[in-house]
């Protein structure tokens, strides 16, 4: 057994790529949350609904692009996102597809706000998430990438969907609370390690 240091204001994570190649029986689970489709969305909107559900997860590829780099995602025709939505027309949660490889879907990004998990409601996301992703024009592979950081029930939630882990790998990334583009009190769960912010973090929580 090996280990290896991770250096002061980076952060390590063990991603785990999952794949599915045969479209599963539909489930249908009630919910009272429900999707929208968004196209074309504005950049404020989708960086503020990314941070919404994101943020506790330590998402924040998306938050680091300018603006050129960003649209040619996310108002790609082949991107789609939807928001989701509950009783009260608030705004709890985001499922982007990318069908822009031809044959295949990622499921580039699911989640919930924290608040909503542990009531049900991942594994209708998920169902919806599948549900549009194999309507997709010919797809024959819907894949899927999930890392320690992520939800601890986030892994066993896509076995359990059907999908099929095929590759392991570690990814390390300077801190995004440490760089500006997440507030330091994101994530409590993940420590900062070892910086004068990670201090100065420490004695006011």
């Amino acid at each position: 057994m090996s280990e290896e240091a991770v250096a002061s204001g980076q952060v390590a994570a063990v991603v785990t790529w999952l794949e599915m190649v045969e479209r599963p029986e539909p489930a249908d689970i009630p919910s009272p949350l429900r999707l929208i489709r968004i196209e074309q969305p504005r950049l404020d909107h989708y960086r503020a609904l990314f941070r919404l559900v994101g943020a506790p997860w330590l998402w924040f590829s998306r938050l680091a692009m300018g603006d050129e780099a960003l649209a040619a995602i996310v108002h790609d025709p082949a991107v789609h996102l939807f928001t989701i939505v509950d009783e009260a027309e608030a705004e709890v949660g985001m499922i982007e597809l990318d069908f822009r490889q031809s044959g295949q879907c990622e499921l580039s990004f699911v989640g919930l706000v924290p608040e909503l998990s542990g009531k049900g409601h991942g594994r209708w996301l998920l169902g919806e998430a599948l549900r549009h992703a194999w309507a997709g024009d010919g797809v024959e592979r819907v894949h899927v990438h999930t890392c320690t950081l992520d939800h601890p029930a986030a892994l066993g939630a896509y076995r359990r969907a059907g999908f099929i882990a095929f590759k392991r790998s570690v990814e390390r990334f300077a801190d995004p609370r440490l760089t500006g583009i997440l507030p330091l009190d994101c994530a409590p769960q993940v420590p900062l390690i070892g910086t004068g912010a990670a201090l100065a973090a420490a004695r006011s929580a």
